[in-house]
């Protein structure tokens, strides 16, 4: 067994970074180094501990038992050690050199996306923000794999360990295309449910918050298509008889960008919120916060938009209590 006053510690982010992709070539990637390097580091890790500690297999490698044994504590000391490093370094974003990995919905990425990068070539230009795909399905999964810092959607209540901040309350709209017959007189229910419907879900479940109050309101709904992308929607939209009921936000955008018609919805919704979730071990990353304040800034100022206002005016909740950040 190693002696850790002689172990080269870097090592360990190799084992790390393996032990976490479970692949060679995908862990040099998420330490930017070649594969020969990770390979060697490996092969003196192997001769240090004297165990094999990943063994090949299709696809990749599997841990000995010895390396299963060894990843919990290995990455708890690591991610400690970038917390204490990250929690007292300066960070200002006008000369910063940093990449944010960030989870969006893609209801997230088309409302507050825009505006974030906007700021962020501002004020930070040499940050990136890069934008997955992150939804309730995955986003807690992308967070404990480090696959991103931050996730931002409709998302459920998180575990301890995470910090959740509601942002944008929401209403929902009735989007078709002009000419729609549901365009003219009073959308009813029981109107509504006469149409077949477009339904959003990146997941391809087929269950939408219209689902469950049309089905207690005794007019249960009707699908047409699900469909995994937005981009797809306008053109169904204009080319048949379905509607679609969206977050308001992104109806009024759709709507604007591609001539179509929005109405307000006649269904009683459960109040929704777009939430930002982000581990704990976080808090203090003077970058993070840095993010998280200038995401909170954009969500304000998104709530504040006076087509927002107007929507409040058919009796949607307000859209403008947003936390401090």
């Amino acid at each position: 067994m190693a002696d850790l006053s002689t172990l080269d510690l870097n090592l360990l982010r190799v084992f790390d970074a393996v032990a976490r992709e479970r692949h060679v070539t995908r862990a040099a990637a998420r330490l930017n180094l070649s594969q020969p390097a990770v390979s060697n580091a490996l092969t003196r890790l192997r001769a240090a501990l004297g165990d094999e500690l990943f063994l090949r297999r299709p696809g990749g490698v599997e841990p000995t038992a010895l390396a299963s044994s060894l990843a919990a504590p290995v990455a708890e000391m690591l991610d400690q050690l970038r917390d204490a490093l990250a929690a007292h370094a300066p960070f200002d974003p006008a000369s910063a050199r940093r990449v944010f990995p960030v989870g969006l919905s893609e209801y997230a990425e088309a409302v507050l996306a825009p505006p974030l990068l906007a700021r962020l070539a501002a004020e930070a230009p040499g940050c990136l923000v890069a934008i997955h795909h992150a939804d309730r399905t995955n986003a807690l999964s992308m967070l404990e794999e480090d696959a991103v810092q931050m996730a931002l959607g409709m998302l459920p209540e998180p575990p301890a360990l995470y910090t959740r901040l509601r942002l944008l309350p929401e209403a929902f709209l009735v989007l078709m295309r002009p000419g729609h017959p549901l365009a003219e007189g009073e959308l009813t229910i029981a109107r509504l449910a006469e149409w077949p419907h477009l339904l959003h879900s990146p997941n391809g479940s087929r269950d939408g918050a219209l689902d469950a109050p049309m089905r207690e309101a005794g007019h249960p709904r009707r699908l047409g298509a699900v469909v995994a992308h937005l981009s797809g929607v306008p053109g169904i939209l204009k080319r048949t008889d379905m509607v679609m009921a969206l977050s308001a936000r992104l109806a009024v955008l759709l709507a604007e960008a591609h001539g179509l018609v929005f109405r307000p919805c006649p269904v009683a919704i459960a109040h929704t919120r777009l939430s930002l979730i982000f581990p704990r071990r976080f808090e203090a990353d003077q970058g993070h916060a840095w993010l998280r304040r200038l995401l909170l800034t954009v969500a304000r100022e998104a709530a504040q938009d006076p087509k927002c206002r107007e929507l409040e005016a058919w009796g949607t909740a307000p859209l403008s209590s947003l936390p401090v950040p």
